[in-house]
């Protein structure tokens, strides 16, 4: 037993991978909507010992995002603008929202729901998605494609916080610092034992430009609860 006592689930991810799988093996919209029931049933099982109904939750991305708002140096997602989405998409995310009930943010993102929600129910939580970002947020995490649990500490989830907004996420078009990858950030976070002290590290690594530190740490930073918009530890 693991301890774990709810599972919210990053939606987005078992919609896409279940609808890109169905599109690359030419399966029907109900063998897509097998797949889905299979990914979601293995992410409920593997991660409670005893579910029950109100054990899990499902989240999916809605319309807009504050963080198209948030972004001035490059249009947040902009690498995306003309990728072309499969074709089930659509249909996965209403069978997901009526066979599974899943919920549909506004304004922001289901990272942010997972997040909230995990903040809420403590350290006892777990996060089902691949989305590295997610791992700042302190609980436990289930990788359901790789079938890796971990457990993120608080100071762990903020050096990893840190870490992104050092590096950027090329995923989300991101930029971060040029020619910064984990292995140098590692060495600029190195030796901080506090967030005042990864802060401070960040921002000389920024040559002190603290809008684009701010500007980075917004669109990465995982919500603890509604409307949040973070704030440099000062």
């Amino acid at each position: 037993m693991n301890g774990i006592t709810k599972t919210y689930v990053d939606g987005d991810i078992v919609a896409y991978r279940s609808a890109a799988s169905a599109e690359a093996k030419d399966l029907t919209l109900q063998e897509a909507k097998d797949n889905v029931d299979s990914m979601l049933s293995g992410i409920v099982h593997f991660t409670l010992d005893f579910p029950a109904d109100n054990d899990w939750e499902v989240y999916l991305t809605g319309k807009n995002n504050f963080r198209f708002d948030v972004a001035k140096s490059h249009p947040y997602k902009g690498n995306r603008v003309n990728k072309e989405k499969p074709k089930f998409l659509p249909h996965l995310r209403d069978y997901m929202v009526e066979q599974w009930g899943a919920e549909v943010s506004d304004g922001e993102e289901a990272d942010d729901l997972c997040s909230k929600s995990a903040y809420r129910n403590g350290s006892s939580s777990c996060i089902a998605s691949v989305d590295k970002d997610l791992k700042m947020v302190p609980c436990w995490h289930y990788n359901f494609v790789k079938e890796e649990l971990t457990f993120v500490e608080p100071f762990q989830g903020l050096v990893w916080f840190y870490t992104q907004v050092l590096t950027g996420d090329p995923a989300d078009n991101i930029k971060g610092i040029h020619r910064v990858g984990p292995k140098k950030a590692a060495q600029i976070l190195d030796g901080a034992t506090t967030e005042v002290g990864l802060y401070r590290r960040v921002l000389e690594a920024y040559d002190g430009d603290r809008n684009r530190v701010i500007e980075n740490g917004r669109l990465l930073w995982m919500r603890k609860e509604d409307n949040e918009l973070w704030e440099p530890p000062e």
